[in-house]
């Protein structure tokens, strides 16, 4: 009975601490886009929306709005085909690391299906001021979704794979500001409400979350650690009861 609580123990020791955070921020961002989706289509609060808007307005400039219209494009379907084939090509010679190959595709393409679908399901028309016409619906914002998810991997891949703490920290902010900045070009270019950003970015960390879980447990290199953590726990036990 001792041996299965160490295990369990060694088990939770190995997954606990990352599935707590994981929990975490799954719990914010599931409580915030219900609480986008309330103030948008039960309250009808816009106020949220038309200060964000009134803010970006106060930014306009012909310079500031090239450089949103390139930062934007780096969160576009094309970019999303051509940008996750070409780095899982990458990952797929890298031995290391060639599991990679198949966690960014499947979490590119499948955040973007599951915007499409959540766009058809709340049926929001888009701002009549955008800057240029874009079709579909508005909320959550595509660009948005896939800047969490997407861009959120590869947080997620600085945090299992670099070392030093400094630099996880640089590259995390990094990040997290571009992740920041594709949203608000959204919002900058009249073609998304902030409350269509805010809920994508939640749907597209909750979607990240939930595909690095299931495509874990098909993961050759964790199946393999979770298994030496189990042999060197059986190992120390057994060395114990020959020093007895």
């Amino acid at each position: 009975m001792s041996n299965l609580v160490k295990k369990i123990l060694a088990l939770f020791a190995l997954i606990g601490a990352e599935l707590i955070m994981l929990g975490g921020i799954a719990f914010v961002c599931i409580f915030l886009f219900l609480l986008m989706a309330k103030l948008v289509f039960l309250d009808q609060n816009q106020t949220f929306d038309m200060a964000a808007f009134a803010f970006a307005k106060k930014q306009t400039s012909p310079a500031v709005t090239a450089f949103m219209q390139f930062v934007t494009f780096f969160a576009s379907k094309d970019f999303l085909i051509y940008g996750s084939l070409t780095l899982a090509f990458i990952f797929f010679f890298i031995k290391k690391h060639r599991w990679y190959a198949v966690k960014i595709p499947v979490i590119a393409a499948g955040s973007s299906l599951l915007n499409q679908v959540l766009k058809f399901w709340f049926d929001r028309p888009r701002p009549e001021t955008a800057f240029y016409e874009q079709s579909g619906f508005s909320f959550p914002s595509g660009h948005a979704m896939i800047g969490g998810a997407f861009y959120g991997l590869f947080i997620y891949l600085v945090w299992t794979n670099v070392k030093s703490v400094l630099w996880r920290w640089v590259f995390t902010l990094l990040l997290c500001f571009w992740i920041i900045l594709i949203g608000y070009s959204r919002v900058y270019l009249n073609v998304h409400y902030a409350s269509d950003v805010l809920a994508g970015w939640s749907a597209g960390l909750i979607f990240l979350i939930i595909a690095l879980l299931v495509l874990r447990k098909f993961e050759p290199a964790y199946a393999r650690k979770a298994t030496e953590v189990m042999q060197e726990d059986t190992t120390e036990e057994n060395n114990s009861r020959k020093d007895v």
